[in-house]
């Protein structure tokens, strides 16, 4: 979730050698915790505001939740599920915006930007650290709630089933949570190691870094997924489901154009160089066939996407004309 750069920032303390050039300052991360301080300030309210709206949507019988699961229908009990839930489209918002600066900065350099590219990167790092933190907060509240309801175990086996059932891959066996969860926990067992790498980049080296930061999108791949297939906010076939479809288009378009015009003069595609009279190198053409096929399936991305909200079929559920009635943890029909 951080910039395929390595920015100047004031996070350091590198002293400029005597007489000499300042070198680039390493940024460090005790720094950028700092600067995140008002971006998670700002998460944070709006996570508030999320679950004020979903406490009181649930209050109304209006809640979509309510409606998947109605013996969800008391916000009082279930506040931490809410609260779990608020975090969770929090962190997916800070998600897309960290993930969108990220294409912005690695791909085409705009020839006017709005603030300047080192505020741009200090951005994207601070609202990547953002990210990590409301994807674990959104686990914790899960695990927490899955504690609160089995009350009929000792404390030490409720502990167990609610880690085990948020963080343990494979574990939650019921319904669509057999499959949603462990793209869930995918997402956040990627975010922060790839998230963190940035600060260790020198020891590693900057190359092996940007190979393994170009994982990221599939950090937000899974997000979306595992939101999309339990989001009981977004189940059903109606206009959540609709916006959330609609958000993934400008992401398609940025990540298509960053592989038509990276940055980076390496990642261009082009034909492969010949030696003098000499066959098309070996090593050239793998990497010219994969950034090649990575277009292709960008385009069928964007085109697949325009389709999805075009014709309406977003694979949302038809809400019934009455409720389940089903128990926590009961198996859902998929």
């Amino acid at each position: 979730m951080l910039p395929e750069t390595t920015p100047e920032d004031s996070g350091t303390t590198n002293p400029p050698p005597a007489g000499g050039k300042r070198p680039p300052e390493r940024v460090v991360l005790r720094a950028d915790l700092r600067a995140a301080i008002p971006d998670a300030s700002a998460a944070v309210l709006v996570t508030v505001a999320v679950f004020v709206f979903l406490y009181a949507r649930v209050e109304s019988g209006d809640s979509a939740t309510v409606a998947v699961m109605p013996f969800m229908n008391d916000a009082g009990t279930y506040w931490m599920y809410l609260l779990s839930q608020a975090f969770g489209w929090s962190g997916l918002l800070w998600a897309w915006g960290t993930v969108m600066l990220g294409l912005l900065l690695s791909g085409p350099r705009p020839t006017r930007l709005p603030v300047p590219r080192q505020v741009l990167e200090r951005w994207h790092r601070t609202t990547s650290l953002t990210t990590m933190a409301l994807m674990s907060a959104h686990a914790l509240m899960f695990a927490a709630e899955l504690v609160r309801y089995e009350a009929q175990l000792a404390w030490a086996q409720r502990l167990w089933a609610g880690f085990a059932d948020t963080f343990v891959p494979g574990w939650y066996d019921s319904g669509t949570g057999r499959i949603a969860i462990p793209l869930g926990q995918g997402a956040l067992y990627l975010a922060i190691p790839l998230g963190l790498l940035f600060y260790i980049r020198h020891r590693i080296g900057a190359n092996t870094w940007r190979r393994l930061h170009r994982f990221v999108i599939v950090v937000y791949v899974l997000s979306v997924w595992h939101t999309l297939l339990y989001g009981t906010n977004v189940w059903y076939g109606e206009w959540p489901r609709t916006v959330l479809w609609l958000l993934q288009l400008p992401v398609a378009a940025l990540l298509l154009l960053r592989l038509l015009r990276p940055a980076r003069r390496a990642e261009r595609l082009g034909a492969p160089r010949r030696r003098e009279g000499g066959p098309l190198p070996v090593r050239a053409m793998p990497g010219w066939v994969v950034r090649a096929a990575g277009r292709v399936a960008a385009v069928a991305v964007v085109v697949g996407f325009v389709l999805v909200v075009a014709s309406g079929r977003d694979g949302g559920r038809e809400r019934p004309a009455e409720p389940p009635t089903t128990s926590p943890h009961a198996p859902e029909s998929d």
